[in-house]
């Protein structure tokens, strides 16, 4: 079984690669819990197949992504974090905006159970 350390580091690597999906199947847990800001758009979804339906939600609300930049992990015990920059259009937008936000990762077992994110969500999209 992978260490936290050893999750992090995979599930960082792929999430900068863009392998979003892969990092997905080879991660989460079939009963991860996903939890955003009070105020954000999703609030608190369970299972994996609500974490395709917010990705595929979000995806659709974008029509470009102009760059994005995620950090190494911090790593403490069964728990890591990364920052993640980036700066999309969303559609019906004219201007790209700047999007900044911490994720922290829960790790059980080789699996994480538990995301949640730290961002000040957008009234527009509350």
């Amino acid at each position: 079984m992978m260490t936290t350390q050893e999750v992090a580091d995979e599930f960082v690597a792929l999430c900068k690669d863009g392998k979003w999906e892969e990092c997905i199947k080879k991660f989460y847990s079939p009963e991860i819990k996903s939890v955003e800001p009070e105020g954000a758009f999703w609030g608190t979804v369970q299972g994996l197949e609500a974490i395709a339906k917010k990705a595929e939600e979000w995806h659709g609300m974008v029509a470009e992504f102009h760059t994005m930049e995620i950090s190494d992990p911090i790593v403490a015990e069964n728990f890591f974090s990364m920052t993640m920059k980036s700066k999309v259009t969303l559609k019906d937008m004219n201007e790209p905006i700047n999007m900044d936000e911490i994720c922290v990762y829960e790790v059980n077992d080789g699996k994480v159970v538990k995301e949640q994110f730290f961002y000040t969500p957008m009234p527009e999209f509350a």
